[in-house]
C-alpha cells in the first residue's frame, strides 16, 4: 500500500487503500503508542501549562513510515476539506518534520520559520520555500496546546505576503487556538484532539 503522493493534486486523497477516516485512525494509534507519555507528576508544557501527560510529535514519528502516515493523514483531510497549498511548514521546531513529510506526501515545497531572522547571509526568517505573495500556505505544529507557536508561524507567513490557508496539527491539546484561527477565518485541521487520548484540556 502507497500512501505516497507523486504529481497529483493535493486537492486529490493521498492515499490507494484507505478511506480517510481509517487512514487518520491508523495515525492515531501510532501517536498513542509511540509519541503519548503519562508521568506520575505533571510537568510544564511549552506554554506553561502543567500535565501529566506529554506528546512528543518528534520522538513519536520519528520512524519514516509513521511520519509518512501521519502526513498522509493530515494531506487527505485537508482535501477532503477543500484545502488546496502551495507549501507547509512552520515555526521550528515543532513543525519541521511535518512541513517537509506533507511537503512530500503531496509533492509541494517545505519551508521552517525561524524564531528570529538570521543574524548573518541572507537575513531570512523564512527558510526554504520562497513565501510570498501569491503563495498558498498550510502553518503546520506537531502539538498545539494554546497555540502560541502556531500563531506566530501564521503571523510571519502573513507577513511575508503569503496566504495561510489553513492551520493543521497532529494533536490539539487544548481549545484555545480554535477560538483564535476561527477569530481569524483560519481553517484548523485537528488529527487528533486530547479527548481521544482521555486528556483533560490544556487551559489558557
Amino acid at each position: 500500500m502507497s500512501l505516497v503522493v507523486s504529481q497529483r493534486s493535493c486537492d486529490e486523497l493521498p492515499i490507494d487503500e484507505l478511506s480517510v477516516d481509517e487512514l487518520a485512525a491508523e495515525a492515531v494509534e501510532v501517536l498513542r503508542a509511540k509519541a503519548v507519555r503519562e508521568f506520575d507528576e505533571p510537568i510544564q508544557l511549552a506554554s506553561g501549562a502543567m500535565s501529566r501527560h506529554f506528546v512528543d510529535g518528534k520522538a513519536g514519528l520519528a520512524a519514516a513510515a509513521d511520519l509518512r502516515l501521519a502526513c498522509a493523514a493530515i494531506a487527505a483531510l485537508c482535501a477532503r476539506a477543500g484545502i488546496g497549498f502551495d507549501a507547509a511548514g512552520g515555526l521550528t521546531l515543532g513543525a519541521d518534520h511535518l512541513g517537509v513529510g506533507v511537503a512530500m506526501v503531496t509533492d509541494r515545497s517545505w519551508f521552517f520559520v525561524r524564531k528570529e531572522p538570521k543574524d548573518r547571509g541572507t537575513g531570512r526568517q523564512i527558510e526554504g520555500a520562497e513565501i510570498g505573495p501569491g503563495v498558498r500556505v498550510l502553518v503546520v505544529e506537531d502539538v498545539v496546546s494554546t497555540g502560541g507557536s502556531l500563531l506566530r508561524a501564521i503571523d510571519i507567513v502573513q507577513a511575508a505576503g503569503a496566504e495561510v490557508v489553513a492551520a493543521a496539527t497532529l494533536m490539539n491539546r487544548g481549545d484555545v487556538a480554535n477560538a483564535e484561527l476561527d477569530r481569524r477565518g483560519i481553517p484548523f485541521v485537528v488529527l487528533s484532539t486530547y479527548a481521544d487520548f482521555g486528556m483533560d484540556p490544556v487551559q489558557g
